[in-house]
């Protein structure tokens, strides 16, 4: 490890190896130019919800510019008492001054005091607005986006980068404030009691413009990466914790855990050359603000005994010098955190300039009854503008029809259900509904009209009644207990301790995957959908629970127009219509008995899996 962090030490440009041929790129190299262009977007969007408190947060800078300037008034205060009083013209005016100067530094405090504060509550108030928008906005994202990202990594955005914006606002953007104005007020002071000692101040300026200019240029693209780093190590963690028993039952521990530490190295590495070049810059600062203290005391001496200005201005030049550098020293050790708000405030802003799921058309009506006419007219589908994953595919379900969806791993079944979910759009064709484009039709109105059983199944964290009740929000205690009755899930939940009012930890775990399977189809017979979706709905049931629940879904579907994804041949010949798909294609579609008769895919996949049922039973 230690070799690792003092390796590129050796080489004239050192380089962060990330593994897998990725590299965190030379430390000596230019910033990006596009870099600059980020932070002021990023910074102007951050302005915005700033701006919403515009009224509290001019008192706050008032209280700023008050605080500057009493900060500066008191050194001067100082320097013309020890005027005055190696004159010997001070009389009995010393108790007036100690009280004034008293006053000073106690409203210095209230001032300072008051703008903390204040700030603290427009900063707490402006990362909730933040953290809303990016959870509500997560949700108006198409389906494609998660597809592609991990959980935990968006988890961050939430997470990690908002607070690193909420301390930076707590904190760092008043005393940034502070710094600026105190330096300001400063300078302006000190040209004022002496022009050459001020201009000797000055030598100082471009060692430290240069320094900080040489380590800002490596220490932005360090932070960014290293939050980048963060959001990675967040999604391996929640994969991981998520697939515990897939890992122990590959006894994969060794292999997360060597990933892991591969990830968790990354953020050490980026953060451990972040944080220790930014760390020149107080080194640096300290050092030329001893060399301006130095200067400005060795030159005002010698003035001073030339009589060209008073002991009284060396000492406020002296302390000015000090306030000159320490806004300067200030900002530095501020840096490292601001950089790191900045990176954290471009990925949530990253979030937020994604493009939501398609909007409604301005024409778009809400569906008051369904009679679930199904039609696909040469519909064609592509996730990532490729090869199509579904290509001309035609077919009508007439309203109460029960269409089956059969065919092997990749044919397109519940691409096809989420074109019809309109959790995407088709590249090419029409679907319609009821003689109406799916595409005039509202999203949330047409979802509210289906109801789903997802091979992908979740549960959420509260009791089992809540979760059965999810399918339809203002449903009785009686209701829920119905929907769980033909579902065949009551009796299994009544032997559990507590019953309806068990509580389930996040996603059901506690319970088997086929009773998770069997709150879900209650949660759907609750929902009392005009459509229903069924996808591998029975795949975690056993062949005795799965009879008895024939009849609950059997009624369920009665009337109803349903789409039922299945590989167990039980299920699926009573279907109306069986569509038998591959490779993206519609090769067959008929009833049970009419493609047994013509032959193909479907006659070998019911006979492939005759023969696997002879092999067990024998």
């Amino acid at each position: 490890m230690f070799k690792a962090l003092v390796e590129p030490f050796r080489h004239p440009k050192p380089v962060i190896e990330l593994g897998a041929g990725r590299s965190l790129g030379s430390v000596t190299g230019r910033k990006p130019k596009a870099k600059a262009k980020d932070w002021a977007g990023t910074l102007k969007q951050l302005w915005r919800y700033l701006a919403k408190r515009k009224a509290r947060l001019s008192l706050v800078l008032l209280m700023v510019v008050l605080s500057s300037a009493l900060a500066l008034l008191g050194p001067y205060m100082i320097g013309k008492a020890v005027d005055v009083y190696l004159e010997g013209t001070g009389g009995q005016s010393w108790g007036i001054f100690l009280l004034s100067l008293a006053l000073v530094y106690i409203f210095f405090s209230l001032t300072s005091w008051l703008q903390n504060i204040w700030m603290i509550e427009i900063a707490q108030e402006t990362i909730f607005r933040m953290r809303t928008d990016l959870f509500s906005y997560l949700h108006r994202l198409p389906i494609s986006f998660f597809n592609k990202r991990q959980q935990g990594e968006i988890m961050s955005r939430l997470t990690n980068d908002i607070e690193n914006v909420s301390s930076t606002l707590n904190s760092s953007a008043i005393q940034i404030f502070s710094s600026i104005l105190t330096l300001l007020g400063t300078v302006g002071v000190m040209l004022w009691l002496s022009p050459l000692l001020t201009l000797l101040t000055f030598i100082v300026v471009p060692l430290m413009a240069i320094g900080m200019r040489w380590i800002t240029r490596r220490t932005g693209p360090l932070f960014k990466e290293r939050q980048r780093n963060m959001g990675e190590l967040n999604g391996y963690i929640e994969e991981t914790l998520s697939g515990q028993r897939i890992i122990k039952a590959f006894s994969q521990e060794e292999r997360v855990i060597n990933g892991f530490r591969e990830r968790n190295t990354r953020i050490m590495l980026s953060g451990y050359w972040a944080q220790s070049i930014s760390g020149f810059i107080p080194k640096l600062m300290n050092g030329l603000n001893n060399l301006s203290f130095a200067i400005v005391a060795g030159v005002g001496g010698l003035l001073a005994i030339n009589g060209s200005i008073t002991v009284g201005v060396i000492i406020v030049f002296v302390e000015y010098t000090r306030q000159f550098t320490r806004p300067l020293n200030d900002l530095a050790n501020q840096w490292n955190t601001l950089l790191s708000a900045i990176a954290g405030a471009e990925r949530v802003f990253e979030v937020l300039d994604e493009e939501t799921e398609a909007k409604d058309e301005g024409a778009a009506i809400s569906l008051d009854k369904v009679e679930g006419a199904v039609r696909f007219a040469g519909v064609s589908f592509s996730y990532d503008g490729g090869a199509n994953t579904l290509q001309d595919i035609s077919f009508e379900a007439k309203p109460g029809e029960m269409i089956a969806l059969v065919g092997p791993t990749g044919a397109g079944k519940t691409t096809l259900i989420g074109l019809l979910s309109r959790f995407y759009d088709p590249n090419g064709g029409s679907i319609t509904l009821d003689g109406k484009d799916l595409t005039s039709i509202r999203r949330e109105s047409l979802r509210s009209q289906m109801a789903f059983v997802l091979q992908d199944l979740f549960l959420f964290k509260g009791s089992i009644r809540d979760n059965i009740r999810y399918g339809r929000l203002d449903a009785s205690d009686e209701e829920v207990e119905q929907a769980a009755i033909l579902a065949n899930a009551h009796s299994f939940i009544m032997r559990m301790p507590d019953g309806y009012e068990r509580m389930l930890s996040a996603d059901g775990s506690g319970i088997s995957q086929g009773q998770k399977q069997l709150l879900a189809i209650a949660r759907a017979i609750l929902a009392n959908p005009s459509m229903l979706v069924l996808d591998e709905a029975t795949s975690s049931i056993d062949t005795v629970t799965e009879i008895k629940i024939q009849e609950g879904l059997q009624a369920l579907m009665k009337g109803r127009t349903s789409f039922v994804i299945a590989h167990r041949l039980n299920t699926i010949r009573s279907a109306d219509r069986i569509l038998v798909l591959e490779g993206g294609r519609l090769l067959q579609q008929g009833n049970h008995e009419e493609l047994l008769r013509q032959g193909g895919l479907y006659s070998d996949l019911v006979q492939g899996k005759r023969r696997e049922a002879a092999e067990v039973e024998a």
